[in-house]
């Protein structure tokens, strides 16, 4: 079994180097994934639209649930395919795909892409791109969601909070895909799929439509499924993983040495699959396991380890008691 004793530094998952230039001639220029490095009007209008209904869509469910009530297959619904976004964004996006926390055979990388790219949160290499160049500034200059980009003071706090949690996606700039994600650029596969990410998109708001509809034979089935199972489901996934941007690098326990202020939040850890204990994943990034302490659940930690004993998963990287005593901060320096 790999442990993460043996695991790459940060520096080995991204390359900043430039790629040396061919002596002879260029390179064949690869096809483009969705999305280049300037966002334009239109792609702002359509975030704008993807962050507002859905957010909408949850201040009505109270009233809704209240006057209506919600039924158990709409319930279903939404728990299931809020599940399979989060597991394919934080087992897939995040801890395979941007830290290679694991090696994984060719059905399983292809299953992973698709689930996190049903997460609605944007292409994978772009998405991978981002969260690498967010790891090498983490809350420093060049960090794309820091919340401590404007500052300590209160003001400047809530700013960056806004900033860290929605804000930056609609800044004009990208982060260059070929310079962060170049091993996902370069996969015929992986590409494809982060240039399908619309069609993705459109599957994961039909499923739930879809299936309400067929169970009740009724359009109101199909509406309501579509209410709860797509635009409630898609909102509460967005504001969870937002919030590890955001919330998780503001409050939090640290017990662990990073050099950001990355926290545990430990509230977040169900509905966020494990991944609001981030200070241990800013302590080491490429640990398959961010939970590592008694009582801190993790099940994207748990899927990954399933799919290990299946052999769909290989060359795990487990986190060893060794190195997990090496990252602790010394006595009484895990202020919140």
């Amino acid at each position: 079994m790999t442990t993460a004793s043996d695991a790459p530094s940060e520096t080995d998952v991204i390359d900043d180097a430039p790629a040396p230039r061919a002596a002879v001639s260029p390179e064949p220029v690869l096809p483009a994934t969705l999305g280049g490095e300037q966002k334009r009007s239109v792609e702002q209008l359509a975030l704008l639209l993807f962050i507002v209904v859905p957010f909408l869509a949850v201040l009505a469910a109270v009233p809704l649930a209240w006057g209506w009530g919600v039924s158990w297959l709409d319930l279903g619904l939404l728990v299931f395919m809020y599940f399979l976004g989060c597991h394919g964004i934080t087992i897939g996006f995040h801890r395979y795909f941007t830290h290679g926390s694991f090696k994984a055979k060719r059905p399983l990388r292809i299953a992973l892409a698709i689930a996190g790219s049903m997460a609605v949160e944007g292409p994978v290499v772009r998405w991978v791109a981002d969260h690498r160049k967010h790891h090498k500034y983490s809350d420093a200059e060049g960090d794309p969601h820091s919340p401590w980009r404007f500052g300590e003071t209160v003001p400047a706090l809530m700013k960056g909070l806004w900033w860290a949690h929605i804000g930056w996606m609609f800044d004009e700039e990208r982060t260059p895909q070929e310079k962060y994600a170049p091993d996902l650029v370069k996969d015929p596969a992986i590409r494809r799929i982060s240039r399908q990410f619309l069609f993705w998109t459109i599957v994961s708001l039909a499923i739930p439509p879809l299936v309400g509809g067929l169970v009740t034979m009724s359009w109101w089935g199909a509406f309501t499924a579509f209410f709860w199972g797509s635009l409630v489901r898609v909102a509460l996934l967005h504001h969870v993983t937002w919030s590890i941007n955001s919330i998780c690098h503001a409050v939090g326990k640290r017990p662990f040495k990073s050099r950001d202020r990355s926290g545990n939040v430990w509230w977040l850890a169900v509905l966020s699959c494990g991944e609001s204990w981030h200070n241990l994943h800013h302590a080491d990034p490429t640990s398959a396991r961010h939970g590592v302490m008694k009582g801190q659940l993790d099940s994207s930690a748990r899927i990954i380890r399933w799919c290990e004993r299946l052999g769909w998963a290989y060359d795990v990287r487990w986190p060893s008691k060794a190195r997990i005593e090496s990252r602790r901060q010394p006595q009484g320096a895990d202020a919140a």
